[in-house]
């Protein structure tokens, strides 16, 4: 269950650390908002898999890779775009609870996928989902800090490279869905 609850972390821990580049004032609330994000939709993604059961696995198989490469192709381009422009200008902000929402569903597709699996295997859904949010949670966390920490060494236009480690998740699982 860890190690399922640690994959499925991964990519929402490689996006906080990007918010965290972008965080120039971090505080403790703006580290649990994005955690709370995170944590609460790797959660709630697997118990609504679970409860769809085998239904639409099949269906949803289909296209969740795109979905996540479009949602998180969309955000890296627009950091990258808005990093490029004058400080006026700049709009991205990783702690807006529209930006929040969709970093946090684009990462947790997967976990709807696997909470699709948990219910065939009759996994005690209430432990999987407890333990998935926990982990997530406590690696954002912990990634908001991270990235702040190398944001503020390295401030000069931290926002692209943010951008592009949006994309590359994206891409990331697109190709990998497209080589099975």
């Amino acid at each position: 269950m860890v190690l399922m609850a640690l994959g499925l972390s991964a990519d929402a821990f490689a996006v906080s650390m990007s918010s965290g580049l972008l965080i120039k004032n971090i505080k403790l609330n703006k580290a649990l908002k994005i955690a709370l994000f995170f944590g609460g939709f790797q959660a709630l993604m697997p118990l609504i898999g679970w409860a769809a059961g085998l239904t639409f696995r099949d269906f949803f198989e289909q296209f969740d890779h795109w979905i996540i490469f479009i949602l998180l192709g969309f955000l890296g381009v627009k950091m990258i775009y808005e990093a490029l422009q004058d400080e006026e200008e700049k709009k991205f902000n990783p702690l807006d609870p529209y930006t929040l929402l969709l970093l946090a569903t684009a990462t947790s597709l997967d976990a709807l996928a696997a909470g699709l699996g948990l219910s065939v295997i009759k996994t005690p859904i209430i432990l999987a989902v407890t333990a998935i949010g926990f982990i997530t949670f406590s690696l954002c966390f912990i990634g908001v800090f991270i990235g702040h920490k190398f944001g503020s060494l390295f401030s000069q236009k931290v926002e692209i490279l943010g951008g592009v480690i949006l994309i590359f998740i994206g891409s990331k699982i697109l190709l990998e869905h497209l080589m099975i």
